[in-house]
């Protein structure tokens, strides 16, 4: 690949010096032992699954949840690549017979080792008046199948490769998108070598990649579709105990819905930029694991599209992004601020995502208590005139608001109050009211998808929707779990106008991971 982006590259030496560098008494004080998760509610976690496990530690010691590729700590990981299972190579520690595929050495000394992965997935769902609009029920089902296969030559070289399917069938399916239909696909190609320099972990990483270092509503690996959002590019990265820069130059992927040789790297549609880390000291907050995250990134998009228009767009994001524990509370705060250009258009968006739960006991499970409030500007999407005020929302969570994928964070200014529960260690219910408005009432309403509600730039009305949402995840096994998702739109004048309908929602899988 021939980048154009120089200058995000050009920043690692400075980050493996600065990651060299001892920190202060209280930022080493700080440094958790295990990161914390992010603040939850129902349409937050992409999807549920058994337990999450920390990608491959850092041999210098910055904390997984904090490094951009691991989440909470478990066994199994949405993004299958970030797991680390060289503690197989322990007989002691295989429960079933199935943990022997974890580690497979290839040599005596058992540096050389195989790891192999793989998930089944079978849902069914159903959605009412689909689009919002008056018209039959949809029905999909839905089938997952994932195989991947981990090389490791050694602690600093490594290949990973994995294939997806996704099947679908069901009623009223409309024109299906590549990540709900493909015969077969490589989802994810990649290799990576690493090592250490004055002191720093670094790295490099080339291929085909998941890559989601960032707020969860900008940047995610998408599992609620059958197939992941993934790139083509290339990551480097360095990683101090206290500090830790990623650098990247990636193209977006347009899947082909055949065999192996029609997935396509999307020239015309460019993300690079840099993601710095640094594990905020306990002495500010007290009792805390926190990690403050700066972003600079860029979007390019030759052909973008915004109402009736269509031109190159060239998106800079700004952001800041804080997220934790501060003793029983968990916090995920972003502010985000979007420039650049869209044809001979300026760009001036920003968007705020304000995410906090609060444990109501010291136990583990006790019961959660939170609400996210969330904030994007709009103005110039659908009316194509004068200053583009509507962010991107990216590749972020698109379940975040709607299990439909009918609000996205573009001219959106939600509330959302939550509460979990686990009445059974191994069933964690959860439930959420969102009321959402548009900020600017000449502005349309965006789907998750980026594309506008027809007509609703037209009339009048700020209220956008209400939602009621519910959600129970049951692990039956570490490696099974069963989970049902329910949600009801009311739509409000915003829609109602423009003569949008109410819809409902039911989902209902199975996943065994291995």
């Amino acid at each position: 690949m021939h980048s154009n982006y120089p200058g995000a590259f050009a920043l690692l030496p400075m980050v493996v010096a600065a990651a060299a560098c001892p920190a202060p008494a209280a930022a080493q004080a700080a440094a958790p032992t295990q990161a914390p998760a992010t603040a939850s509610a129902p349409g937050k976690p992409e999807a549920p699954t058994p337990t999450q496990a920390p990608a491959t530690p850092s041999a210098i010691g910055y904390p997984a949840t904090g490094d951009g590729e691991g989440t909470v700590p478990g066994k199994f990981n949405v993004s299958r690549w970030a797991e680390d299972w060289r503690g197989m190579r322990d007989p002691a520690k295989r429960d079933d017979p199935l943990d022997r595929l974890k580690y497979l050495p290839l040599t005596d000394s058992g540096d050389v080792y195989l790891t192999l992965s793989g998930e089944l997935r079978y849902r069914v769902q159903e959605t009412t008046n689909p689009d919002l609009r008056d018209r039959a029920a949809q029905r999909q089902d839905r089938t997952r199948v994932f195989a991947g296969a981990d090389l490791h030559l050694g602690e600093h070289v490594r290949v990973y490769g994995e294939l997806a399917h996704a099947g679908l069938q069901g009623l009223n399916l409309g024109t299906p998108g590549a990540n709900l239909r493909n015969r077969l696909t490589l989802q994810q190609g990649f290799g990576e070598v690493k090592g250490s320099i004055g002191g720093a972990e670094v790295g490099v990483r080339g291929g085909r990649q998941e890559f989601s270092d960032g707020p969860n509503l900008l940047t995610a690996v998408r599992d609620d579709p059958t197939l992941h959002f993934v790139l083509d590019g290339v990551r480097g990265y360095a990683r101090g105990k206290h500090v830790r820069a990623d650098v990247f130059d990636l193209h977006f992927v347009n899947y082909g819905q055949g065999g192996l040789g029609d997935d396509r790297t999307d020239s015309a549609r460019r993300f690079s930029g840099a993601t710095f880390g640094y594990v905020v000291p306990q002495t500010f907050l007290g009792k805390s694991k926190l990690f403050l995250d700066p972003f600079v990134w860029r979007l390019r998009s030759d052909a973008a599209v915004w109402g009736r228009q269509t031109a190159r767009e060239e998106r800079m994001f700004y952001g800041l992004h804080l997220y934790g524990e501060i003793d029983r509370a968990t916090i995920d705060w972003t502010v985000n601020h979007q420039g650049g250009s869209f044809g001979d258009r300026s760009i001036s968006a920003w968007q705020a995502f304000i995410a906090q739960t609060w444990r109501i006991a010291a136990s583990s499970d006790a019961p959660r208590v939170g609400v996210h409030v969330d904030y994007a500007s709009g103005g110039g999407g659908a009316s194509g005139r004068g200053t583009l005020r509507t962010p991107s929302g990216l590749y972020g969570n698109n379940i975040y608001y709607s299990y439909q994928l009918f609000l996205t964070p573009a001219n959106l200014l939600a509330i959302s109050p939550n509460i979990t529960v686990q009445p059974v260690k191994s069933l964690r219910v959860t439930a959420e009211y969102t009321m959402a408005w548009r900020p600017n009432e000449d502005e349309a309403v965006y789907r998750a998808s980026g594309a506008a509600f027809a007509g609703t730039q037209n009339v009048a009305g700020k209220h956008t929707a209400d939602l009621i949402r519910a959600q129970a995840v049951w692990t039956v096994t570490p490696r099974i779990s069963l989970t049902g998702r329910y949600e009801h739109l009311m739509v409000k004048d915003a829609l109602s106008n423009a003569g949008y309908k109410n819809s409902d929602f039911l989902v209902g899988w199975i996943s065994l991971r291995f």
